[in-house]
């Protein structure tokens, strides 16, 4: 296997107003690419996103991409997917928190919007491929098939939120930050030499789209207010209540309210969402403990699994790996982890790798719980 080939090509960069963004887009015209900038307008109104230096979504963001643009001295442009995003990502997340589902909206924009929306775009105006800051590494093999896999820093590697990328998609897709093996401090460092502003900026954390960082909050404004429900125990007995079924996730220890503590004095988490009624599931955290979990909806890096297989999982963006096996089966993919995990919520993605390879991801539906013997 080889990395993609570096034959000169026409690149349309996605510059955010971040750090990595730029040092990419600088990257791909020093190796000799005729590269456009493009920043993304993602909101009708930006001032109802995030401010800040927070590397997304703000007007102050498309000024740091365009001062970036300059410095590098390509083309830069801003175009205006505010709808799209709205329909494919916030009014996606709404729902699906509703639902009483824990999405990730960073996957869904990777997906929807700079890989499906952009990427359109970028082919039909003569564009080769779409070049964007995300730390992964794209793979061409000998027979002419592209594989996505980790960038050579784990301590930085996103391929997690690309695992919705299919074989075409990658086959346009450039991520010249992938195989660097440097600290978040050596790009920074990289852009400054560069003479990019965008260098001492911080990071972008958090959902773009909300922003003041409440969720719950955000959440509230757009599914009717607080709508008080009761906090259950294991046994259906109520030991609290709640502003709103939606403004909690599976896992969440903090901010329960419950006004007296467990028999047994320890904490107690989020085991079950139900928004059909409105209630909240507590319970001790071993009732977390996952042993399989079916998802769907899944995308493959390249052709579907034959049969059931042996692969490492990732739940979280920022997760670890467990090791699992999976089988596709009429489109539901079935995964059963060799130990039980915890915290793992419908809505997630679940992406599957070989080595360092992504296979594919899909999306959580249900889970099963570890069988626990009865207290007393």
């Amino acid at each position: 296997m080889t990395q993609t080939s570096q034959r000169p090509l026409r690149v349309l960069a996605a510059m955010s107003g971040g750090v990595d963004s730029a040092v990419a887009a600088a990257r791909a015209a020093e190796a000799g690419h005729d590269v456009t900038g493009v920043h993304l307008a993602l909101s009708a109104n930006p001032q109802s996103f995030r401010t800040g230096a927070r590397g997304c979504c703000t007007i102050e963001d498309s000024r740091d991409a365009r001062r970036a643009a300059d410095v590098i001295g390509i083309p830069f442009y801003v175009w205006d997917l505010a709808e799209r995003f709205r329909e494919d990502v916030v009014d996606d997340f709404v729902a699906e928190y509703e639902a009483g589902r824990t999405p990730n909206p960073c996957l869904r924009c990777n997906e929807k919007i700079k890989f499906a929306a952009l990427l359109d775009k970028a082919l039909a105006l003569g564009f080769d491929a779409v070049c964007t800051g995300h730390y992964a590494t794209v793979v061409l093999n000998d027979d002419g098939t592209r594989e996505l896999h980790r960038a050579s820093d784990m301590a930085k590697d996103q391929s997690y939120v690309l695992g919705v990328l299919d074989e075409k998609q990658l086959a346009h897709a450039m991520f010249p930050l992938g195989d660097t093996l440097t600290t978040k401090d050596e790009i920074r460092a990289e852009a400054e030499r560069r003479g990019l502003a965008v260098a001492k900026k911080p990071d972008s954390h958090d959902i773009c789209f909300i922003a003041d960082g409440d969720t719950q909050g955000f959440l509230a404004g757009r599914l009717g207010g607080p709508a008080q429900g009761d906090i259950l125990d294991e046994a259906g007995a109520k030991v609290g209540t709640h502003e709103g079924a939606f403004g909690f996730t599976i896992g969440q220890r903090k901010g329960l309210r419950i006004g007296h503590p467990a028999p047994d004095g320890k904490p107690r988490y989020v085991l079950d969402i139900s928004p059909v009624n409105n209630t909240v599931t507590v319970g001790p955290v071993e009732a977390l403990d996952v042993t399989a979990l079916t998802a769907i909806r899944p995308r493959w890096c390249g052709l579907a699994p034959e049969g059931p297989g042996t692969y490492t999982a990732q739940l979280r963006a920022h997760g670890g790996e467990t090791e699992v096996t999976a089988e596709l089966t009429d489109g539901t993919l079935a995964v059963t982890f060799t130990e039980p995990v915890r915290g793992v919520a419908p809505g997630q993605a679940v992406v599957l790798y070989d080595g360092t390879r992504v296979v594919g991801s899909a999306t959580i539906a249900t889970t099963v719980r570890r069988e626990r013997a009865a207290a007393g």
